[in-house]
């Protein structure tokens, strides 16, 4: 069964420009296709998205700007795979000051390769993800312990990935609690190794990386700077893909614009002998955005996490209870909320910014 509270909840934070936003069924139908992968063999793939609409490609660039300048939609983006590209990275849970968890978060959040940071209801109340680079001085455990230095935090608790059994962070806008409970079709794990790259797939990787226009051919301006056709820079975004290095391209939304105000974080003792068959059940669950091994402590007895976002914390619950009553056998399960969000960035890959942080904080 669940387990009960770990500590007492933190304050819950207004948040400027959080409110969610109403939205059409023709907007939700925009925001379910935009964030599924943008086809990488046109140069007019906001055409081919408007034809899946059914709708002109004016109408639609007209609407995905308003819903960008309206902070529903994040960003259109390139996602590439952090350790496919031999970057160091892991969920890091620390003990930081409650009373003034800002200060802790403003150090945290300077480091370029932290992408997301909350302020979380556990003794561990600042949980955050690190990536640095494959030839960083400190490494991630030199920065860690930096980090731990410089904002004072009582412990911190290293949780790498173990096995990655999904990353998908698309949220279901047109279906209801009951479609975000239900389970889809389970994959295996995902490879987690760093595959081989070159230069060119540095330049790439540069000149795509962030905010991809919102204009009828949107590869055209990389294709310049690389000095390439856009067909030749697609062909090699297609090899990238292939080979692991690019998930895909697609709309990041603001989960509270878009009327998911919350998320929450279940976290699973299972039998060690079946982690591998019951990390893929719970990871095909719609309303799932992320389903990972972790390594456990002796004061932290969890192996499996799983991202819940849903429209209030009733329906996170809804998720995390519908696959417990799927998977019966699963032990025990704690729920974490966020409260604060502090940081959630797409990281950039290739820049001086990793270097820099480490001449400035460490003098390396």
């Amino acid at each position: 069964m669940a387990s009960g509270d770990l500590t007492a909840t933190p304050k819950l934070r207004s948040r400027k420009h959080g409110a969610a936003v109403p939205l059409t069924d023709l907007d939700r139908r925009i925001l379910n296709l935009a964030q599924g992968a943008f086809p990488l063999d046109t140069d007019r793939p906001y055409a081919v998205l408007a034809d899946k609409v059914g709708i002109p490609e004016e109408q639609l660039l007209g609407d995905l700007r308003r819903l960008l300048d309206d902070r529903i939609i994040r960003q259109v983006t390139p996602i590439y795979d952090t350790r496919a590209l031999g970057y160091g990275s892991m969920l890091v849970a620390a003990k930081v000051d409650p009373e003034h968890p800002w200060r802790a978060a403003t150090i945290i959040n300077s480091h370029p390769g932290v992408s997301h940071n909350y302020l979380r209801n556990n003794d561990f109340n600042m949980w955050f993800t690190i990536a640095v680079e494959e030839d960083s001085t400190l490494g991630l455990q030199g920065t860690l312990d930096l980090l731990q230095d410089l904002t004072g935090a009582e412990s911190i608790r290293q949780l790498p990935t173990l096995k990655l059994f999904k990353i998908r962070m698309d949220l279901e806008m047109e279906g209801d609690t009951k479609t975000l409970a239900s389970p889809g079709v389970a994959v295996p794990p995902a490879e987690l190794e760093k595959q081989p790259f070159d230069e060119l797939d540095r330049e790439v990787i540069r000149a795509t990386q962030g905010d991809l226009p919102i204009a009828p051919e949107p590869w055209a301006p990389a294709a310049e700077r690389l000095g390439m056709s856009v067909d030749d820079l697609l062909a090699h975004l297609r090899g990238m893909q292939e080979r692991g290095l690019l998930r895909r391209v697609a709309a990041i939304l603001f989960h509270r614009r878009a009327g998911f105000s919350a998320n929450g974080m279940g976290v699973w003792q299972v039998p060690e002998d079946r982690i591998l068959e019951i990390g893929p059940r719970m990871a095909a669950f719609r309303g799932i955005s992320h389903c990972y091994q972790r390594p456990t402590y002796p004061d932290w007895p969890f192996q499996i996490f799983t991202m819940a976002h849903g429209r209030s914390k009733e329906e996170c619950d809804a998720i995390l209870d519908a696959i417990q009553a799927e998977i019966p056998e699963v032990q025990d399960r704690a729920t974490l909320y966020s409260s604060t969000e502090f940081k959630k960035v797409r990281l950039l890959y290739f820049t001086d910014d990793f270097r820099a942080w480490e001449r400035e904080h460490a003098g390396v």
